[in-house]
């Protein structure tokens, strides 16, 4: 009876205030918000984790600007995403899956009726409505012929033999999260809206993509149709399509990418985003601006210091309005036809829901006094649906999405921590995220997070492995150290061809910041970080033996084999080491852990997806060889069915972080007296 009433009493306590494992389960956030043409209401993408499929699924939502109505659109089955406006605003184009089919679908507003607009062997995205909204315009993988040598005899009725041989011919032949590629290529379909059979506008072996319509009979796409495009990853150019005859024309030739048209509402002028190709290893794409037969190519705003990302046009084609990482952050400026540029809006964000990269998308409505959605982001929670004039007053936020959960539990308080770096003096801006019972005494633990990318930004964003490290007691710090974006292209290229190097004192100078703080206890410093943080965390640990343990997580750990066997193997040998793996090893070695894996003292875990082929199991593998060979103490996990991304699923993130914390728990000199302590006791 004592023993029952325990059990009763325990179940009936209160649930932790702390962010838990299973509080991961709980988070929703908000993506793609897009604002209706007349600028009355927001449809977006609204995501929520769902316990029995251990999926991240999305269903479309739709707010009514007047109102603030906030209501479910598109629900059920296995979620949808990508939903778009038709030109006049009484129908939305939406992509799903029924039956484990994709789909696109037509949603009436007026009834709420939906339909597929055809059936489709393949999964078609990137879909665009016609100027008229009679068409929609998608891609689409039509696959190809095998190339092959021999034919295969024919085996005796109710045999069994082994699958004939698949032969390959490619360079790039394996991608993360596709696995192994089938012979074919992305093409581009034109469909009526009323439903019916895609019709194939675009043909060949290279991939065509992006379609963007430049009038109800033409369609831009991109891509690259050179015989060599295999050896040139980053080359493309944008073609049109004359859809009478599917004629094609290049409207671009440089050596470079140019990408992502958008069309101005007269239909005179394409605006798209590039470069010249000057085969580094970081180069930002630039705006620019040609006529709609390809003429007059000119910059926009060439002095910008910033990166223009998703660029749309203003309603009254007088300007457009673009994203750009900046400082941490996303901001929508927007630049006039003189090429003057001014901020809209900033701090979009949060809409990554595991580590806090600055993640996040905008959309502009029609009419005379145009409002732009955004995703907002948040030190405290996920991403949620924002608005703000186009002229770039009257912000509100419009949804709280985790308002039935945050609110009751303990968050860690998140901090902004500038600091000079040691090696140079460079500005380094991080964040450090303080558990709920913090106090400056230094004793508490510190985890440095580390980016991955290297190219790319953290924030100030809410993510839920930084608040399951701060709620098992942990401070956490994350920064943006040389090489990171949103820092102007300079700060980038501080590691061309110098990737790991010293971004190593940029990072090792914000846990000396930490420390003088008081914010950690020197004796209990650990380390992480994935793919570029996953290589920067082996890189530190052939460099220091500071930290008690480090957990290196889908890390590349020898160049020469990832510019041979991983999924962008050509863009690692031309644009980062610029060397043949053959006939200059050193190139590749010269900052590759594995060159000095004999310097490594760090208890270290090793972590991996095991359908990671971006920075392939055998990258992790042999720095965990070589670990035990040394009999450095060391463990191997894998995470079966996971891609690079490995938070693509709830109970991934979950195994992630706290297979990690228990890591660290291990060798923390802290834990250890208390269980040594215990062990007395008894």
């Amino acid at each position: 009876m004592l023993a029952a009433g325990s059990a009763v009493a325990k179940e009936d306590e209160a649930p932790s205030r702390r962010f838990t494992a299973d509080r991961v389960f709980d988070m929703e956030y908000a993506t793609d918000p897009q604002v209706s043409p007349d600028g009355k209401s927001i449809v977006y993408v609204r995501h929520s984790m769902d316990r029995m499929t251990d999926k991240d699924t999305g269903q479309i939502w739709m707010i009514d600007l007047a109102t603030g109505s906030n209501r479910p659109l598109v629900n059920g089955g296995t979620g949808a995403s990508s939903p778009r406006w038709s030109p006049d605003g009484t129908r939305l184009i939406y992509a799903t899956a029924t039956d484990g089919k994709p789909e696109v679908r037509l949603l009436y507003l007026d009834s709420g009726r939906s339909f597929p607009l055809a059936q489709f062997l393949e999964g078609p995205s990137e879909a665009v409505w016609s100027p008229d909204g009679k068409h929609v315009a998608f891609s689409m993988f039509v696959k190809g012929e095998a190339p092959s040598f021999a034919k295969a005899p024919t085996p005796p009725e109710g045999a069994t033999w082994n699958d004939g041989v698949k032969v390959i011919d490619k360079l790039t032949f394996r991608f993360d999260g596709a696995g192994y590629l089938e012979d074919g290529a992305t093409q581009v379909f034109v469909l009526p809206v009323d439903g019916g059979t895609p019709r194939q506008v675009t043909f060949g072996d290279a991939d065509m993509q992006s379609p963007e319509w430049l009038d109800n009979d033409t369609l831009l796409v991109s891509g690259n149709t050179a015989d060599d495009r295999d050896l040139d990853p980053v080359e493309s150019e944008i073609y049109a399509v004359e859809l009478s005859d599917l004629s094609i024309k290049p409207l671009t030739t440089r050596d470079g990418p140019d990408m992502s048209p958008v069309v101005s509402p007269d239909g005179n002028t394409i605006a798209y985003r590039g470069f010249d190709d000057k085969t580094l290893s970081y180069q930002q794409a630039d705006l620019y601006l040609m006529n709609a037969d390809g003429s007059n190519q000119r910059p926009l705003a060439a002095d910008f210091a910033g990166e223009f990302g998703e660029t749309v046009w203003a309603p009254d084609g007088k300007s457009l309005y673009s994203l750009s990482e900046d400082h941490g952050v996303l901001s929508v400026y927007q630049i006039d036809l003189k090429g003057n540029v001014s901020q809209v809006v900033t701090g979009l964000g949060g809409a990554s829901i595991g580590r806090p990269y600055a993640e996040g998308s905008f959309s502009v409505s029609g009419g005379k006094k145009p409002v732009i959605a955004y995703t907002a982001g948040f030190m405290d929670k996920p991403s949620e649906i924002g608005v703000i004039g186009a002229n770039g007053k009257d912000a509100k936020v419009l949804t709280d999405l985790n308002a039935d959960v945050l609110p009751y539990l303990d968050m860690a308080k998140i901090e902004e921590v500038k600091v000079s770096s040691k090696h140079d003096g460079k500005e380094i801006e991080a964040w450090v995220a303080l558990p709920p019972d913090f106090k400056a005494d230094g004793s508490f633990p510190l985890i440095l997070e580390i980016h991955g990318g290297p190219y790319s930004m953290y924030g100030p964003f809410f993510a839920s492995e930084i608040q399951r490290y701060a709620a098992e007691g942990y401070v956490t710090i994350w920064s943006n150290p040389r090489g990171s974006t949103g820092y102007g292209e300079d700060f980038a290229l501080e590691i061309d061809q110098a990737y790991p190097g010293h971004d190593y004192d940029d990072l090792m100078t914000v846990v000396d910041e930490m420390v003088a703080r008081k914010y950690a206890d020197p004796d209990r410093l650990f380390v992480t970080g994935g793919s570029g943080g996953g290589i920067l965390t082996a890189w530190i640990v052939t460099q220091t033996d500071r930290f008690k343990a480090a957990a290196s997580v889908k890390p590349v750990i020898n160049w020469m084999t990832m510019a041979l066997a991983g999924d962008i193997a050509q863009v690692v040998r031309r644009h980062w080491i610029r060397a043949e793996p053959w006939s200059d090893p050193e190139a590749f070695l010269k900052h590759s852990p594995i060159r000095f894996v004999d310097k490594v003292v760090t208890p270290t875990m090793i972590m991996v997806g095991e359908e990671d082929y971006r920075t392939p199991a055998w990258e992790a593998e042999q720095f965990y060889t070589a670990l035990k060979m040394r009999g450095v103490d060391t463990v191997y996990v894998r995470v079966p069915g996971s891609p690079h991304y490995i938070a693509s699923r709830p109970s991934r993130l979950i195994a992630k972080t706290d297979n990690i914390m228990g890591w660290f728990a291990k060798y923390d000199p802290a834990k250890k007296d208390e269980a040594d302590e215990k062990a007395g006791d008894e």
